[in-house]
């Protein structure tokens, strides 16, 4: 299991559990620990999008970042 999962689920709250039978982690948890757990996967990936373009203001008003727009598209607040 990629170790950055391994903290993102602990940060959640959430049990993994390896299953060599199908080759993959099956997840345990509330289901208040799975969203939390959901919501920080898509924060991270819309934190590396950001990486290359950080939020850029011009003319007035604000671009959207490719994070911005994951964030949105899953419903996660951007703080702006």
């Amino acid at each position: 299991m990629n170790k950055h999962i391994t903290e993102l689920a602990e940060h959640a709250g959430v049990q993994l559990f390896e299953d060599k039978s199908f080759g993959w982690s099956v997840l345990a948890g509330t289901d208040d620990n799975l969203q939390k757990f959901a919501e920080l996967i898509i924060t991270k990936c819309a934190e590396i999008a950001d990486i290359e373009k950080p939020n850029s203001i011009g003319c007035g008003y604000i671009t959207k970042t490719k994070g911005m727009l994951i964030k949105e598209h899953f419903g996660i607040c951007n703080e702006v």
